[in-house]
């Protein structure tokens, strides 16, 4: 019942906030527990709590598939700037806050989907794709049985797709890592 009564007054002050166009943060007081959604959310998704630097404060598998809502107790977090992440299977959905005296302030214009590369290897070849709307140049390195064979950084491009050709005759283990957006994605392969 009390779960209950803070989600409704959570959806209260939330369409009271979207009533008006021209408030894009909403505050919620400290002293009460944060509620986070997000949809479309699978089983293995992580949720996390970073702060500005990156530092992971919390972190939780998903472990149904649906809707999501998480209240969150923010109350021992200090001041400061603060993300909560979604990592999915192909993207990251960021949800920055703010706390700021006895205040917890979502900014739904800081709200962002970091789209990850997708890697797949055909035979000898290695099919590489990206959404990258945020305009931000992509690293790519290419290890063979743990030696650096290929790095390429790549322009930024709406839609990025890339082939590489593979040696035939270079049968083993592959590692392709990404850096992007200030961080790293990897895939490994065999041939």
């Amino acid at each position: 019942m009390k779960k209950q009564i803070i989600t409704i007054a959570l959806l209260i002050s939330s369409l009271i906030g979207y009533s008006n166009t021209e408030i894009k943060n909403y505050l919620v007081d400290i002293s009460k527990k944060v509620t986070v959604e997000f949809k479309n959310v699978k089983k293995g998704h992580l949720l996390s709590i970073k702060d500005n630097q990156g530092v992971k404060i919390y972190s939780e598998e998903i472990s149904e598939n649906g809707h999501l809502s998480k209240i969150l107790d923010v109350t021992s977090l200090e001041k400061g700037t603060y993300y909560v992440e979604l990592d999915k299977d192909f993207e990251i959905a960021i949800k920055l806050f703010q706390i700021k005296e006895n205040q917890v302030i979502f900014n739904e214009n800081e709200e962002k989907t970091i789209f990850k590369p997708v890697a797949r290897n055909e035979e000898n070849m290695l099919l590489i794709s990206k959404i990258a709307f945020d305009n931000e140049p992509m690293q790519v390195v290419l290890y063979y049985n743990d030696e650096m064979i290929f790095s390429e950084t790549i322009k930024s491009e709406a839609i990025l797709n890339r082939v590489y050709r593979l040696e035939k005759e270079k049968k083993g283990n592959y590692t392709v890592l990404f850096y992007n957006n200030g961080r790293s994605f990897e895939k490994r392969f065999k041939i």
